[in-house]
């Protein structure tokens, strides 16, 4: 049956043909949860006889979005056919979706990375479709994704996307850099709030870690240097320690506000280790809900995920169902039977908060999403404040555009259950904390006494105040890596004296990348010597540190996961034995795809410059000699896809006597006989002494000096010698050989 669009979604989808016809360009930014992946398989349905080419971050995101048409296109059928429409009875009937998807040539944009330039062309796409088209950006996928569009010129490009900008890549707009500016549509998550296309949610803030906090203030009251200052914040202090004692504890919070004791709520943490120790946690925060709880685990770099996942997504018990995730449900996958987000993961992007909260919607259901933020993000500049202003301005607009029938909610709860506490954190906080202006003095007396605001990060003022910490505080904020507001006036006053907005570290990492995407683009690669140094850096040096990071965790305050982001821009290899081994394999794709075999000379180079003989050579070795190189085995993996290649795994000198066997068996086949002249040289090919080579074998067989394989081999086409058992009898009596040939 046909797929039945979301009036909202019909609206750009009609507005998007319209651009693609006459632009062949077109972009749909919603919000998540508003289902734009149906508007490009609407387009899919309307095209059957066009080859459309669909690009995602991932096959699991695209596999989610297949089974979430499933599941609508049977909940339509069940309506025509009077039936209730519940998540059970989706299930249970496989809707046919041959007429969407069979058309479809999907690819991640990674896999499009690795695609030579002749694939790429080959794919001879009728209309192409970029999912999640801001991660186009990345430096090394937006080069795939820049050759699918070079060599597909007159092809309409459809994209899908929740943000056209770039937050943390000097806001680049990537509608305009990829679609010209020709947006089809473009509504925020405010103004689909504001529509009713999705519920309003219910926010619920408190805090988890009270203790934590507690004893970072409890330590900066006692450095505090002024005694003014430390006597009054000691009074907060008193003053929170009650509070927090008086405060309910998450317990009773999850109790009170999951208001569907069965529900299925989605729980992000920070990175791996915070998962687990937040997921130790789920009896004594979720008993009072439920017993026992059924408790999920996802995260991209675990192989259980898609199971995990898919239970999580069955699981229709009366049981209250967790799923702890990192990074894996920020983006793409959607689900419509989620009751909330439970946000354990501080964030100042507005990319990732809104994601993380748009898990919990889903348009057409009006039913309330539950959120809840334990981790203050409120006080975040750009996250739930945001929100409402989004909401505030599309209120205003249609207003003004006498369209007032299309607001549907203009606000949303917010339920605080910590209130006392963190307003007497905010107290306390103050208290310690002189006022901008006067530590701005402070800078300014620095700055005329030392010609700079290059101030060590713990020094103290004489009249006691800690200038570099604040200097940090205020470089940090400007950054939006923490909490907090600087006006235009204040930025402005701190560059007049001199303020750099970069920290040391910062500044120690823009001078190494700086180097590093300059080499990238000299040379091609990030593959540095240790020892090299380049641009005035120890670029080597720093490059095998930054692997060292990745792979140990150390310095994760200096290796942000938004600074892998950007060395994975640049190409970085973060593992070079794999690297090496992907490239050599590429280059034997190559050859196969050319020649249809791996019979490769030792002294073979590839026209890019790879020694793949060599590197051949090496591989048998390794796998015929396992003891001999412990340090680098080959895996299962690697052994199957060089036997897809028709690898021979025997040593050159097999390969060797294999050609000319051949050689002989095609004499064979052509002639009916093996009666060959010593002197017969083969007409084709390498011109191979046949006549010559077959003698040498005849004389190994009377020796007894030729394996039970070969021996086996030559007789299967019909090489026979009679004197071989006399020889082995008397070896230094003269013998007349007698060969027969059949």
């Amino acid at each position: 049956m046909a797929i039945a669009l979301y009036e909202h979604n019909e609206t750009a989808y009609k507005a998007a043909m319209k651009l693609l016809s006459e632009k062949g360009k077109a972009a749909v930014i919603h919000p998540t949860g508003t289902g734009k992946s149906f508007i490009a398989f609407k387009l899919c349905e309307d095209h059957p006889d066009k080859k459309i080419c669909w690009l995602s971050p991932s096959a699991y995101i695209f596999k989610t979005q297949v089974e979430n048409l499933k599941a609508s296109l049977a909940k339509e059928k069940q309506k025509l056919h009077g039936k209730e429409c519940d998540r059970s009875q989706t299930g249970d009937e496989e809707e046919d979706l041959s007429p969407v998807t069979d058309n479809i040539s999907f690819y991640t944009y990674a896999k499009l990375m690795s695609m030579p330039d002749p694939e790429i062309r080959a794919i001879e796409a009728d209309y192409i479709i970029l999912d999640e088209f801001h991660r186009c950006g990345a430096k090394m996928w937006g080069e795939g994704v820049d050759t699918l569009l070079s060599s597909h010129k007159d092809v309409p490009v459809l994209g899908l996307s929740a943000t056209a900008v770039r937050h943390l890549d000097h806001c680049r707009n990537m509608a305009d850099e990829l679609f010209e500016g020709n947006i089809a549509s473009e509504m925020s998550l405010g103004e689909a709030i504001v529509r009713g296309i999705l519920y309003p949610p219910r926010y619920i803030l408190s805090i988890y870690s009270r203790r934590q906090e507690l004893d970072k203030y409890e330590k900066r009251v006692r450095k505090a240097r002024n005694a003014a200052v430390r006597q009054n914040a000691e009074k907060y202090l008193e003053e929170l320690k009650r509070a927090l004692e008086n405060a309910e504890g998450l317990d009773l919070v999850f109790e009170k506000h999951m208001t569907v004791k069965d529900g299925k709520y989605i729980v992000f943490c920070t990175d791996y280790e915070h998962l687990k120790e937040m997921s130790g946690k789920v009896p004594e925060w979720f008993g009072r809900v439920d017993s026992s709880p059924h408790v999920y685990i996802a995260y991209s770099d675990d192989p259980a995920t898609s199971r995990q996942f898919q239970e999580f997504k069955a699981d229709q018990s009366e049981h209250l169902k967790l799923l702890f995730c990192i990074d894996m449900l920020n983006e793409g996958i959607h689900l419509d039977d989620i009751q909330g987000v439970i946000l354990l993961r501080p964030t100042v992007s507005p990319i990732v908060f809104k994601q993380q909260i748009g898990r919990a919607f889903s348009a057409g259901k009006q039913k309330e999403a539950v959120i809840f933020d334990i981790v203050l993000n409120i006080e975040n500049l750009y996250s739930i404040d945001a929100l409402q202003e989004e909401m505030d301005l599309a209120t205003a607009w249609y207003r003004s555009a006498g369209e007032e029938s299309k607001i549907l909610n203009e606000h949303f709860e917010i339920t605080c259950e910590a209130e006392d506490c963190l307003r007497l954190f905010s107290q306390l906080n103050e208290s310690l904390t002189a006022s901008w202006n006067y530590m701005f003095s402070e800078a300014e007396k620095y700055y005329k006494e030392n010609g700079d605001l290059n101030v060590p990060k713990r020094y103290i003022t004489p009249s006691g105040f800690s200038l570099g910490s604040w200097l940090s505080t205020q470089r940090q904020i400007h950054a939006g890596k923490i909490p907090g507001r600087l006006t235009e006036d204040q930025v402005s006053r701190l560059d007049s004296i001199g303020m750099c907005w970069l920290s040391r570290t910062d500044l120690s990492w823009d001078k190494y990348y700086r180097a590093a995407e300059k080499y990238r683009q000299e040379h091609g690669h990030l593959l540095v010597k240790y020892r090299e140094s380049y641009d005035g850096v120890r670029l080597g040096a720093w490059i095998k540190s930054m692997r060292t990071y990745r792979k140990s965790g150390i310095q994760k305050n200096y290796l942000t996961p938004g600074r892998i982001r950007q060395l994975d821009q640049l190409g970085m290899v973060w593992d070079i034995p794999d690297y090496i081994w992907e490239q050599n394999y590429h280059a034997a794709m190559r050859y196969h795809r050319n020649y249809g075999d791996l019979n490769v000379r030792p002294d073979y180079i590839d026209p890019e410059g790879i020694h793949l003989g060599l590197w051949l050579n090496r591989v048998r070795n390794v796998k015929n000699a396992p003891e001999k190189y412990k340090d680098q085995p080959l895996t299962i993996e690697q052994i199957k896809a060089l036997d897809a290649l028709g690898m021979t795994w025997g040593s050159r000198h097999d390969e060797k006597w294999n050609r000319a066997y051949r050689e002989a068996c095609r004499y064979r086949d052509r002639f009916g006989n093996l009666d060959i002249p010593a002197s017969y040289i083969t007409e084709d090919g390498e011109h191979f002494r046949l006549g010559r080579w077959l003698r040498r074998q005849k004389e190994s067989w009377q020796k007894g000096k030729l394996s039970g394989e070969r021996l086996e081999k030559l007789k299967k086409i019909g090489m026979v010698c009679t004197y071989h058992e006399q020889y082995e009898q008397n070896k230094s009596e003269e013998i007349n050989i007698v060969g027969s040939y059949f």
